[in-house]
């Protein structure tokens, strides 16, 4: 009775739990890096996306005393404050052994004799009953309550500030100029194909059909040195030409395959009514088949653009590693490697990566499923 048709399965719970828990893991860190593009590097460094909100307690970096020295009360003084914004300090220190030895508004008394007054706005008196003129002023180690900080700022230098030689904003345009062309160039080639070994009828059809599904196993990195060979021999050499080259070929096996097995499913009868009312095979491809196949198109550009975004190895070979040229992936491991200290640049650029991709899945998903489906039942 278990097995009736119409009674949901006892394990429906179960799917459904793994459906919210497979979602959230997914949502919850993009989620997160999307927080932290907007905060800054101390408070990224100091506490988790999920704190945002909240007033976070940090210990800020030592900061020198500086200022010019006036006469005050009989002796001189040197006045300033230790940091911009609307932190609040709670403990402060002159010393790294003691970060925390004194209280907002406590007085410290240095060993050469000067003494040193923090409030909790941050600003300071040093003092002293002589100049300080040839006096190498203390630090001071702060330990401050701040509020919640969001800034554009971030974004404002990863796409129009060049960090260390590093604009990522160019390469974000270089991978637009890469990805665009890579992902149309070869659906417009797989479509003509795809219906032609769905039905047109020539010598040799099944073992096309059977070459294109052996070339979906092919490594491609077997093939980068021999067709950058091949590049340089024709004359085009590393360019932007030869990488969109190099893109359809290596997509154009699954493409032709997703598309042909979807067109071979479309009904025959519309096809062979066309043809009896004389339309040729270019009519019947432009007119009724592309139409029809517009779920898997669109499911192959989701594939394709995923990949030519998210793809370094064949930029870097047949692109080039120069600012000019490096794309968005490119850019992200110099960041890496030059720049691993400031998270806020590196959370922002990574969000900048993923943010087309998203927006170019949500927008053709509904299709994805279908175009993956078709031709399954009848």
């Amino acid at each position: 009775m278990e097995n009736i048709a119409g009674k949901k399965s006892s394990l429906t719970w179960a799917v459904h739990i793994s459906v919210v828990l497979l979602v959230a893991l997914w949502v919850f860190p993009t989620f997160g890096l999307l927080v932290s593009s907007f905060r800054s590097g101390d408070q990224i460094s100091t506490s988790g996306w999920w704190r945002a909100l909240s007033t976070q307690e940090q210990q800020m970096p030592a900061i020198r005393v500086e200022g010019d020295e006036a006469a005050k009360d009989g002796g001189f003084a040197i006045e300033g404050k230790l940091f911009e914004g609307s932190g609040t300090v709670s403990r402060w220190g002159t010393s790294s052994k003691e970060p925390t030895a004194f209280a907002a508004g406590e007085v410290a008394t240095l060993p050469t004799g000067e003494t040193l007054t923090v409030q909790a706005d941050g600003s300071y008196v040093l003092g002293s009953t002589k100049s300080m003129a040839d006096l190498r002023l203390p630090r001071v180690f702060v330990t401050a309550s701040t509020p919640p900080e969001f800034t554009l700022n971030n974004y404002d230098t990863i796409l129009f500030k060049p960090a260390a030689g590093q604009s990522v904003g160019k390469a974000f345009l270089n991978t637009m100029t890469v990805a665009i062309p890579a992902t149309i160039i070869p659906i417009l080639i797989a479509a003509f194909a795809a219906y032609a070994l769905a039905w047109m009828d020539f010598p040799g059809r099944a073992l096309l059909v059977a070459f294109v599904v052996g070339l979906l196993v092919v490594p491609l990195q077997l093939a980068l040195i021999p067709l950058l060979q091949l590049h340089n021999a024709i004359g085009i050499g590393k360019g932007y030409l030869g990488i969109w080259l190099a893109h359809t070929g290596f997509g154009l096996p699954l493409a032709i395959y997703l598309l042909r097995n979807y067109m071979v499913g479309l009904p025959k009868d519309i096809i062979e009514n066309a043809k009896v009312d004389g339309a040729s095979d270019f009519q019947i491809f432009t007119k009724i088949i592309l139409p029809l196949s517009f779920p898997a198109l669109a499911s192959f550009a989701i594939f394709q653009f995923l990949w030519t975004w998210n793809d370094l190895l064949v930029a870097l070979v047949f692109l080039g590693t120069g600012d000019d040229q490096l794309v968005l992936t490119g850019s992200l491991v110099n960041l890496m490697g030059s720049r691993g200290g400031d998270w806020e640049i590196l959370s922002g650029s990574a969000f900048v990566s993923i943010a087309v991709p998203l927006c170019v899945f949500f927008g053709l998903q509904r299709f994805l499923v279908r175009g993956l489906l078709s031709g399954s039942v009848k």
